[in-house]
């Protein structure tokens, strides 16, 4: 089995300028992860774009979508910010893309950290690309929801199931 990785940005790939002590964007982190993490699995990483959720607009989410709906593997993980997160699987899931088992994730606090969720919502990701059946899914904190029954809590940083 294969999977692609389609990296947008978010706080999973910021950097911080210690200078500024702004947050950028510089490059992806999930090869770093991948060998980290001694993953073992056939994958492939394509950068759509590296920006914050909060500045990605309808064209930027049909990027995605087109993205996904070209992609040859029928298992997808996009790396995603978390405050948009839910938005963009809704495009996807709009596009029927009816093959394809897509998994969006992201991280509360930056890879470069050290202290990040990333690489443990990473491993969780492409763990659940590989055994749920198509369809748009969020993947956060070890736990998977279906794309139209999840919110991000922010007053407590977590993703949790709606009703």
């Amino acid at each position: 089995m294969s999977i692609r990785i389609l990296i947008t940005g978010g706080t999973f790939d910021k950097e911080y300028d210690e200078l500024t002590g702004r947050l950028y964007f510089r490059d992806t982190h999930v090869p770093e992860m991948l060998a980290r993490g001694r993953c073992r699995l056939d994958v492939a990483i394509d950068t759509v774009m590296m920006i914050d959720s909060l500045d990605l607009d309808d064209a930027g989410r049909a990027a995605i979508v087109r993205r996904c709906r070209d992609a040859a593997e029928s298992c997808l993980v996009v790396t995603h910010g978390t405050d948009t997160m839910v938005d963009t699987a809704a495009a996807l899931a709009a596009a029927r893309l009816d093959r394809k088992t897509i998994v969006l994730t992201g991280a509360m606090v930056p890879y470069a950290f050290g202290s990040s969720d990333g690489l443990f919502n990473l491993g969780s990701a492409l763990s659940f690309v590989q055994v749920l059946p198509p369809g748009v899914y969020v993947a956060m904190n070890g736990r998977h929801f279906h794309w139209n029954a999840v919110r991000k809590n922010r007053e407590t940083g977590v993703f949790e199931s709606t009703p």
